[in-house]
Order: C-alpha cells, then structure tokens, then sequence
C-alpha cells in the first residue's frame, strides 16, 4: 500500500509540471522528459492494475481509500492517453518532415524516435488493457462509470487508428491492441453505440481503414460476444441518404469494401440486417458489392450440389492408363495447393467450391485425406464412395449442424404451439418461407444483373473521359463484367483497347493489367491447357477485329512474347497447329492464328523466320487463290521480321530474289488478276509492300510481276476473241453476253491498274527509305573506317580544318545528306517515267480511264484508275503538276462515292508532299465538307483535321465548312467536327482569330441556315472563348458589324453571338460604348431579347455599383425597344429623344433595311474579299456558281482522240497560285 502511495504522490508531484506545459509549452519540452513521464505513467497504470483486483473484492475498504484509489486511476489514465495522443501527433509530423531526408542525420535521428515510439505504443496499449479488462465499475458511486472517463480511452484509441501505417503488417501487434482494449470497453464499459458511430465517421475519412475495422468487428462479435454491433453498424450505413453518399467518393468506396470483408468473415451474422441496405442499391455499388458475400452458404450448397454430385461420381470412376498418367501429372502439380495443416487445406477445398472448380476441390479432398489421416474433417473418407465424398465436401464448404443450429437461435423466433400436426405445419412453414426468400434473392439478382446489362453501355463511355480516376473505374468495371460473361461485356474489352496509346501512364497500365488479367493469365490444370485457354481468348478477341483494334493489341501480346513467360514456347506450339491444321478449326481462327504468330516475331523473329517454307506452302503455295484473306494476313505476318517494322539500325535484312516466298507472291498475284475475287486488292497491297521491304532488288522483281500480270490479261482479251470489238455495232439479241465479256475485262484492267499503282508507290517509298537510309549507313561506315585508318594527330586537324571552311562558307553541317536526297529527287523525276522503264507505259492508260468516265464507267475500273493515278502523282512534281487538274475534277465530278472519298485521301498526301502545287486547290478540298453523301463528308472531315493540325494547310475562313458539320445528321461526323475544334483550341487565338469570318459566313444568307442550327454551332465555338482580353475584343468587332450588316437576319445572328460570350465588366464596357452601332437596330426582338439576357447574366452575383449600371443599360435597351414598337410619343420619349439623338422616326432610315429584291452581281465583276475590307464588311462574297461553267457531258459513245479531255477542267477554272508554301532545305535548316 505505501508503495502504490508512493508511486501516486510521485504521479502528483509530476503532472502538474506536465499539465501546466501541456497547453502552451508541451511542445518546448525535452524529448527525454516526456519519455521519462511516459514510463512513469505506464508503470503507474500497471502497478494499479496489480493491486486494484484484492482491494476491489475487499469488504473493509472505506469511502476514503475508495475515492483516493479512483482518483489515482483516473489521473493516470487521463495522462497516459493524453501524452499518448501528443506522442502520436509528435511522431506522425516527425515522419512526414523526415520522410525526404532519409540518409541525413536529422533523418537519421527522427528514424530513431519513432522506431521507439513504435515500440512504446504496444506497451501504452497493454497497460490499459490489464487495467480496464479488471471490474473497475465498483470504484465509482452505484459502479456507474463517468462517460468523460471511457472517452478519455476511447479518443486515444481512435486517434491511434487515424495513422496511415495501422493497417500495414508492422502494425499488427498496436492493431490487435487496439481492436482488444475497444472491446473490452464495448462489452463492459457501454461503448456500443459510441464505436458504431465512431466507425462510420472514421471510414468517411479513412478509406484504409475498412479492413481494420471489419476485422474489428468480426472480433468483437465473436470473442466478445457484442453481436448487436454489427446491425448497429450497418444501420448507421443505411440510415445516410443517397445524397450524402453521392458525395462522399472515397467514404462511398469504405463503405463498400467494409461491408464486403465483413461479409466474408461472419455472412450469419449480416444476413439479418441486410434488408437495411436494399434503399441504396439503385445507388453506389454498396449493397452490390455485399449482397455475394452473404448468402448462406446452405443455399449456395442447395444449389451446386446436382452438378458437384456428378464432378464426383466422374472423379471416383475407374481410369483407363493414359488417364491416369495424366492425373499424375495434375497430381504432382496439386501437390502445391495442398497446405501444411488440415485448415488451411479445407479452406482452399471451399475456394475452389466457391469459384466452381468442383473437379479441383474433390481431387485436392481426397489428396488431403491421405496427408491428415487423422483430421476430424477428413476422417469420413476412410471409406471413398461418393456420398462420403459429398458429406465431406458439404461439412467443409456449410459447416457443421451445430453451426446451423446455432445460426437458427439469431432468427425471429416462433411462438410455440401444442401438437405434432401444429409442430409439423410450422415446420412445412419455415422450410416454405426459406424457399420464397430464396425465389426472391433469385429474382433481385436477375434485377441486377439485368441492372448491370443496361449500365455497359453508359460506362463504356466513360472510358475516354479526362479524368484518370473515372477511366481507370471504368476499366475494372468492364474488366469484372467479363469475367462474370455478362452479355455484351466484349464491346467494353474492346472499347478499352486503344487506351494503351494513351499519355497517361496510370491509364495505360490499368488496359495492360486489365488485358494481362483476362487473357495472358488463363486458367487451366496443365501448361498446354492454359496455352489453349490463352489462345482462344485471343482468337475470339481478333475475330472481326478491325485493323486499329489489331495494331493496339500488338502492343500487349508483343509485351507477353518479350517477358520470358513460362507459357510462350506452348503457345507458339499450338499457334502453328492451329494454322497448319493439325487440329480442327474455322478460317477466322485460322487467321487469327497466324496474325498471333507475327505479333510474337516483333519479339522474337526466330518465331516466323525459321518457319517461311511452312507459311509458303500452308498459305501462298497451290490453294492460295481459294483464301485470299489467309494469304494477306500470312504476308503480313511475315512483314514483321522486316527491319522496317522492327526498326534495325545494322546491315539491312533482305532474301535474295530466288527465294520461294517471292515466288509464290509474284505467282499468286498475277493469277489473280484475271480473277474476280474481292479480297485479292488487299492481298495485292500487302504483297507488294513486302517485296520491297524483304527482297534483295525488288525493282527487277516487280518489273516482272508487271510483264506478266499484264501478259495475262492481254492474253484473257485474246481468248474472248472479239466481245469486246465495236460494242456499239452489237445487235440487241447479244447485248446481254456482250455486257458479261465486257465486264469481266473490265474487272482484270482495273486489277491491273491497281498493281501499277501499288508498284508505283512503293518504289518511290523504296527509294526513299531503303536506298536513302543504305546509301547513309555506307556513307558513315566509309568515314569510321576512314577515321580508323588515319591518326588522331592527322583527325584532330582536318577536323579543324573543315569545321573552319564550314563556317566560313556558312555550312553548319553535312551537306552528304542533301547530296543523297538531291539523288533521290532527281531518279524520280527523271527516270522512274523514262521510256524506257515499264511504269512510263501504263501512265496514258490511266489519264485515259480518268479523263473519260462516260465510255470507262465500270465502278471498279474507275476506282482502280484514280487511285493509281493518284499513286503515280506522287513520284515527282512535275507529274503531280501535269495532272492535279484532272484530279480534282474527278474529285468534283465523279458519280461514285468511293472514288470521290478516294480522292480526297490521295489529295491529302499529295498536300503533304507537294504543299506549294495544291495550295491553289485548298478551297476545293473544303467543298467535299458539303458532300450529300455521309462516308465522303466523314472522310473529308477526317484529312482536313490532320492537314490543319499538322500545319500543313493554313487556318482560313474555310473552316467554317467545318462549323457546319457540327450540325451534321450523322453523329460520327459531328464527333469528328467537335474533336477538330477541342484540337484547333489548344492552338493560340485560333479560334478567336478565325470567329469573326466564320460568323460572317454562316449568316450568309444565300447559305440559308437556320437561327437554331446557328445558335448551336456558335454555341459551341464560343465555349473556346475564355480570356477577357479576347471577350472585350469581340464584343467591340461584332459591334462594329452591325453597322454594315445588310438584313435583320444578320443583325439577329450578331446579337445571339454577342450573348453567347461569357460577358465581364470589360466587355460591358466596351458593348456600351459601340452603343451607336446596333441602337437603330433594337426594333427587332431579335435583336433586343439576346441583348437582355446579357444583362440578366451579368445581374447574377454582381456588386451594387455595377449592378446599378447594368439596370441602367436595360432600362435604356427596353425604352428604344418599346419606341420602335409603339411608334407613339409621348412627353418622357421626347426627353429621351432630345438626350438619345432624335425621334425614331429621324433614326430608321439611317438603318440599311434588308431588300426583297436583291441585286446579284454579275460573273466576272471583282469584288473586294472579306479580308481586304476587315471588319468593316459582313458579308462573305458569293462564291461562283459551277452553273456559270461549261457544261461538260459524258458521252458513253465512242469518240475521237481530241475529245477525250472534255472531262477536264478547262485551263480558266485552274486556281492560280497566290500564297507559295516555301519548304526550306536541310542546308537551311542546318544553317540556323
């Protein structure tokens, strides 16, 4: 007793100093002062906890020593917790501030501290928890414990669970501590409702924590019996409204993850209060995310015991010997899943169960009955037949009776009745309610499912928004969706699959784990098996994949080929058997197969090198006209051992001309010439392309390929003898196999023409890249080996030397380059052409087709003749010049819209290439915008956006074609117009720039647009309008435009664009100093109704004084307006006459009213462009009418030699060149 006196009145003697400190200067104190009073108070607390348990069952203590001892416990808990909490405050900011410094000696000393605070903690903990767990209620009056007392505790604890490390595996030990001493002031102390709360508010604001507590809760359900904690718990979730939870993202996420552990660790218990969280089911996914986790695992057996039953009577039957060699392959490699006690074991027999792996657990059940014999769990398998296999099985994965039992004590209970027959009916009762509860789980699960069908589509949208967090949600939603096989949840796999090109790190590793965790982690018992899983994922995902879909999955399988998985040699395997046919399968698993195979080589080209004779004869070799779509994808396949798809910087990799891969391609693309199949074109493409990238001169090869395609289709023409002679001398009786000959040379010519064309392109591509590339690798291994040959003394000093001359003559750097390209240019345009070279003798025949539709009007042939004229425009300027007037007159004037669309890409690269000899024709480009037909408009849209965003065409008041498209009926051109503008806004005041001339030309009235289709495009442009300088701006140039604005439509279409501008106190100005442009115009509603709303938006939030102007400014507005209408006058109106400038009647005529006759202006009479007059003029020019043209027929009769360039514009509508585009050399380029 002296003792515990002793250490008390030491406890006084040192609390005052400390608490005196506490509030002002706790903080000036030494370190080791406060770790002195922490030991003290800790065996203070502990001493207590030693003598208190006598004294407490002891009758002879008096009211005295009672309230001294109370006094000791609570001073000593009071200052434990709170120098607790100060340390722990201490500690964290300590370790924040510390964290960078890591290897510096203040870094080095707050390490120290806090890795002994960690330790002191646990030993705080323990203190309290002897202590508090001893019945202390007996010290306090009628043992009625003070609630400041248990809060004294309770705060220190929760602010001990407020650091981000409790939840990690170090913590462990102050976790348990913490979870223990809260249970013990939970069951003995009234805590209940206390830590319910405390809970809920500690998981809105601690997402990490949702584990912890559900752990906590668990165990204080089951060690410590407060099972009510759970429903208060889960109560308080339910009570909080959809709004509130709306916003509270991360609390939302806790919530969900809370519920879903603890619904995994005690499902019994939440069973009951489940009902609570029904109301937020429609909401966030909390009530989803549970209501899995607590079915009753009776019901789940109730369920899958038909179809286990099976699994077990097919497991326990005799095995022939292959089989069995079989299961002891699977069993070695079960070997692992086993655990090392019987538990662990069972546990993961109810996993497998779980996830339907019912061949698994009963394999690993029986294994484990042979590892613990002597198991309760597995002791009924003493004898293995299939019921004590499934009663085993089913204790496992259900429980035991006893757990049953004890479960039905937890449900509403029933009132008692006399009589077997009233015991029996209660009885049919229970078992009918528990079957109606299941049909009713059934039905909402199929809600929700359906439910979660109808929400793909929504949050596959979601995956292109700018926030990374949304995106990444919306990944893992698609990605869980597959795996539960909702329907449609492929349409989001696929969606996701370009996102891997994305600038976003964090958004790009989400699509590669979620596509590495769906495909490249197949499940399966054997290697082989997981190898085929693997590639029928895949496969399925290729199937009618388009070719965009195919390039961002390269990505991801190249990534699988190039990280060493076990599964890769298996893979391959089973790739090449599927495309030589070892094993059955369809055609489109069969491509797939093979373009499977050359994502492997990018990593590997050992996979398809090795291998060339078999894709030669499987795909090129005698069948290959049977499979033209197999013999593409072989060839492109093979494309990807090339270095110009694997990027070498060594020797060039080529096979010499002789090889059978060249001659089977050769072969089978000059046979299908005079074929008609629909998939030869793109054979044909790829074929050539990978001539030149692989074959050793592959000029020679496709000279040849040239001879003797056009040998055979001279020779089709022979064997039709003279079908196709004098077609208009043919009598009607055999008009009908006149038509067929014709077509069918028709068909082979325009074949023809589309491999002049591809031959074409690729050899000015080879000359380009290959010869360019080889001649420099050559030119720097000629200078290493000429630099090794010579002395450093001798290197040093002719690199003086030259870098002097180079500067003095201006040459900053290697002209050898400019010399190479210099040959380039010159071999294209003087001897690709030649006479003597095979492509010159083709070129007539196309600028034939071309310039005369009406007698070549085979759609095919058309399309094939442009296309490869368009190829052979770009061998050289002075081609391109001879015939871009034909070009574009057949982009004008052709009737196909495949050869319109066609034409429009093929100009686009001609612009790219040859900027200063299209830059004339930029206005006809635009013109396809207004298209009648969807796919042309889509394409034009699609080549301007990236002409105009790679600076290669100039920003012009062309653009507003593309307003227009905002408007567009189809919704993927509208998308497409909306994505040019967001990319056109980030370039500086190009939109601002471009505005005024778009408005003038859209409020044209010969355009004749609508007033809404009009709002809403401008609507759109002025969301780029952000900064007052540029507000201030435009309110001042639409002002001024209302002075030479022609009709009251314009005068509208002004007045709506000044509304549409996110108006400031700058702008305000400015629109009343312009006040005498638009006055004379508020007559008209439309012009004075969106001048009012420009005051109501500026009402909103505005300061008295400006407030006060704005009120001005509409009482001004609304009295001109009213005089227009009234047309009276009245004493005030003179007043305001007098001070306005004049009665209405004196201002009108001023106004240019708009005319009904309108005057036109002639052809041919200048008139002032819309950039020469500023902003002084509104009205856009009229554009000249092609009516005013010739007007050129398409004769299908035959006609004479001279005619036959009718179709051509005439040399008057060529556009002359205004604004050269200068392309500076690289000498130039060097020289700057």
């Amino acid at each position: 007793m002296n003792t515990e006196k002793g250490e008390a009145s030491k406890a006084k003697s040192s609390i005052p100093t400390v608490q005196r400190g506490g509030g002002t200067h706790f903080n000036s104190v030494d370190l080791a002062v406060k770790e002195d009073t922490l030991d003290l108070l800790i065996q203070v607390v502990g001493s207590l906890a030693v003598s208190l348990p006598a004294l407490l069952v002891s009758t002879s203590l008096s009211a005295a020593e009672r309230k001294e001892k109370l006094n000791a416990v609570k001073m000593s808990v009071f200052l434990l917790c709170k120098l607790t909490e100060s340390l722990e405050s201490d500690s964290y900011r300590q370790s924040i501030v510390t964290a960078p410094g890591k290897g510096g000696k203040k870094g080095k000393s707050g390490g120290e501290g806090l890795m002994q605070w960690d330790s002191e903690r646990e030993k705080v903990l323990q203190a309290l928890i002897q202590l508090l767990q001893l019945d202390i209620r007996p010290l306090w009056n009628l043992s009625l414990v003070e609630e400041e007392f248990i809060s004294c505790v309770t705060c220190c604890c929760y602010k001990l669970l407020e650091n981000p490390t409790i939840s990690h595996v170090k913590s462990k030990p102050t976790r348990d501590c913490i979870i223990h001493l809260l249970g013990l002031l939970i069951k003995k102390y009234n805590h209940l409702l206390g830590a319910s709360v405390k809970v809920i508010q500690l998981l809105q604001h601690f997402e990490q924590l949702s584990s912890v507590f559900a752990q906590a809760v668990f165990v204080w359900s089951t060690e410590y019996g407060v099972r009510a904690i759970i429903g208060e718990v889960i109560r308080e979730i339910g009570q909080k409204s959809s709004e509130e939870l709306a916003r509270e993202g991360s609390g939302v996420k806790a919530f969900a993850s809370f519920l879903s552990e603890l619904g995994a660790l005690v499902p019994d218990l939440m069973i009951p209060n489940i009902s609570v969280l029904i109301t937020h089911l429609e909401g966030e996914y909390i009530a989803s995310h549970v209501l899995l986790a607590v079915i009753k695992a009776s019901e789940l057996w109730a369920a899958m015991e038909p179809e286990l039953l099976v699994t077990v009577r097919t497991e326990l039957e005799p095995r022939s010997d292959a089989e069995k060699e079989q299961d002891e392959e699977e069993e070695e490699e079960e070997e692992e899943a086993v655990e090392e006690d019987d538990r662990a074991t069972a546990v993961k027999i109810a996993q497998f169960l779980r996830v339907n792996k019912y061949r698994n657990a009963a394999q690993l059940c029986i294994r484990a009955h042979s590892r613990f014999p002597q198991s309760e769990m597995f002791a009924a398998l003493s004898t293995l037949t299939p019921d004590t296999l499934m009663d085993t099985l089913a204790l496992i994965f259900k429980g035991s009776d006893e757990d049953a039992s004890e479960l039905s004590q937890h449900l509403p209970p029933t009132p008692q009745k006399e009589g077997e027959k009233e015991g029996e009916k209660d009885g049919e009762d229970g078992e009918l309610k528990k079957q109606e509860m299941l049909v009713q789980y059934l039905r909402d699960t199929e809600t929700f499912a359906l439910q979660v069908e109808r929400a793909i589509s929504v949050i596959n949208t979601m995956l292109y928004w700018k926030t990374t967090s949304v995106v990444q949600e919306a990944v893992q939603f698609c990605v869980t969706v597959c795996e539960f096989s909702v329907a449609n949840s492929v349409s989001g796999v696929r969606k996701m699959l370009p996102l891997v090109w994305s600038t976003d790190a964090a958004i790009k590793d989400a699509v590669v784990q979620a596509y590495r965790r769906l495909y490249l982690n197949p499940q399966g018992d054997t290697i082989r098996m997981k190898a085929q899983t693997l590639v029928d994922s895949l496969s399925e995902l290729m199937v009618d994949a388009s070719l965009g879909t195919i390039q961002c999955l390269e990505e991801i399988v190249q990534e699988f080929f190039g990280s060493g998985s076990s599964l890769q040699s298996t893979v391959v395997q089973v790739l090449w058997e599927r495309f030589t046919g070892k094993r059955e399968t369809s055609a489109l698993h069969k491509r797939a197969a093979v373009l499977l195979l050359g994502m492997a080589a990018r990593a590997e080209r050992e996979v398809v090198l090795s291998n060339l004779d078999t894709l030669c004869s499987v795909a090129l070799g005698e069948k290959v006209t049977e499979d033209f779509l197999l013999a593409r994808d072989t060839v492109i396949t093979i494309c990807s051992i090339t270095d110009h798809v694997r990027q070498s910087k060594g020797a060039p990799f080529r096979l010499p001309q002789e090889h059978q891969l060249f001659t089977c391609l050769t072969q089978a693309v000059a046979e299908g010439v005079v074929m008609e199949d629909p998939y030869w074109q793109s054979f044909m493409e790829q074929a050539v392309r990978l001539l030149y990238f692989l074959a050793e001169s592959p000029d020679q090869l496709c000279s040849r390929l040239l001879q003797r395609s056009a040998r055979l289709v001279l020779d089709q023409i022979a064997e039709g003898g003279e079908v196709n002679k004098d077609v208009s001398q043919i009598q009607d009786g055999s008009q009908d196999s006149g038509d067929q000959g014709e077509q069918v040379s028709c068909v082979s010519l325009a074949q023809l023409l589309a491999v002049c064309g591809a031959v074409a392109f690729w050899q000015v591509s080879h000359l380009e890249r290959s010869v360019s590339a080889e001649l420099r690798r050559r030119r720097g291994e000629t200078e290493e080996r000429e630099e090794k040959e010579k002395g450093p003394a001798s290197k040093a000093k002719q690199v003086a030397n030259e870098s002097a001359m180079e500067e003095e003559l201006g040459l900053m750097g290697a002209s050898a380059d400019d010399t190479e390209a210099e040959l380039i240019r010159k071999i294209c345009e003087t001897e690709l052409l030649a006479e003597e070279n095979l492509l010159s003798a083709f070129l007539p025949l196309l600028v034939r087709v071309c310039s005369s539709p009406g007698r070549y009007s085979h759609p095919q042939l058309t399309t094939a003749a442009c296309l490869a004229l368009s190829q052979y425009m770009m061998i050289s300027p002075s081609v391109c010049e001879e015939h871009i007037r034909l070009m574009f007159t057949v982009l004008e004037r052709s009737t196909l819209p495949v050869v319109r669309a066609n034409a429009i890409i093929a100009l686009g690269d001609l612009t790219v290439r040859f900027p200063n000899i299209l830059e004339p024709w930029t206005q006809n480009l635009y013109a396809r915008l207004s298209d009648e037909v969807p796919s042309v408009r889509q394409t034009a849209v699609t080549v301007l956006t990236q002409l105009v965003l790679k600076d290669v065409l100039k920003v012009k008041g062309q653009v507003s074609e593309v307003a227009v498209l905002l408007i567009d009926p189809e919704p993927h051109i509208t998308s497409l117009a909306l994505n040019f503008f967001n990319e056109l806004a980030t370039k500086d005041n190009a939109i601002y720039n471009l505005l005024p001339d778009i408005i003038s030309r859209l409020s044209d009235p010969e355009r004749g647009m609508s007033s809404e289709d009009f709002n809403t495009i401008m609507k759109q442009l002025f969301s780029y309008i952000t900064k007052e300088r540029q507000t201030e701006s435009l309110v001042e140039k639409l002002c001024q435009r209302f002075r030479t604005a022609k009709t009251e439509r314009q005068w509208c279409d002004l007045a709506v664009s000044l509304s549409l501008l996110s108006m400031c106190e700058r702008g305000f100005k400015r629109l009343q100093e312009c006040w005498e442009c638009y006055s004379d115009k508020l007559t008209e509603p439309g012009v004075y109704q969106p001048l009012l709303s420009i005051t109501a938006k500026l009402r909103r939030g505005a300061k008295p004084q400006f407030k006060a102007q704005v009120d001005e400014f509409e009482k001004r507005l609304t009295a001109v307006h009213t005089r227009g209408l009234e047309n009276v006058e009245s004493p005030e109106m003179d007043e305001e006459n007098q001070r306005g400038g004049g009665p209405a009647e004196k201002t009108l005529p001023h106004t240019n009213r708009p005319s009904r006759g309108r005057a036109k202006s002639k052809r041919g009479q200048a008139k002032p462009s819309v950039s020469s007059r500023g902003d002084e003029s509104f009205v856009t020019p009229q554009r000249s009418r092609k009516s005013k043209k010739p007007v050129i027929t398409f004769s299908s009769e035959e006609e004479e030699e001279e005619d036959e360039e009718d179709a051509v514009m005439a040399e008057s509508e060529t556009p002359k060149v205004t604004t050269p585009i200068a392309r500076t050399s690289r000498r130039a380029r060097l020289r700057n």
